[in-house]
């Protein structure tokens, strides 16, 4: 028997989306890096974000680094923005429900993008 991905464990679709939409309302609040998001379309982002998320965690979408690093560059995010949001992610996965092991391996897969987002 197959184990079971962090997308199948939390919920599919329907759960990543509410979490990646509180997520938002967080960084949103942010100091460090609600600026970014100003003047984004936030629900073309929280969509995105939904099929990026799926995917880290096992869902059926594919991750491109190329768009990732496409989407990203005109920002020049620095590592301080990288670790803030990071930071609200992994508390926003708690706060879900996530056990402490599976932010962990979330949050790790994020780290392996650092260099992809900051430039």
């Amino acid at each position: 028997m197959k184990p079971q991905s962090l997308f199948e464990k939390y919920g599919g679709f329907a759960r990543i989306n509410q979490i990646v939409m509180a997520f938002y309302d967080v960084v949103l609040d942010s100091e460090q890096i609600g600026q970014y998001f100003e003047d984004v379309d936030m629900k073309r982002l929280i969509d995105h974000q939904t099929k990026f998320v799926s995917g880290l965690l096992g869902g059926p979408v594919e991750l491109d680094d190329q768009r990732l690093a496409k989407a990203h560059a005109h920002l020049h995010l620095t590592q301080a923005d990288f670790d803030e949001m990071k930071r609200l992610f992994g508390e926003t996965l708690a706060e879900h429900g996530f056990d402490p092991p599976d932010v962990d391996e979330v949050l790790t897969a994020i780290e392996v993008r650092r260099s992809v987002v900051v430039t």
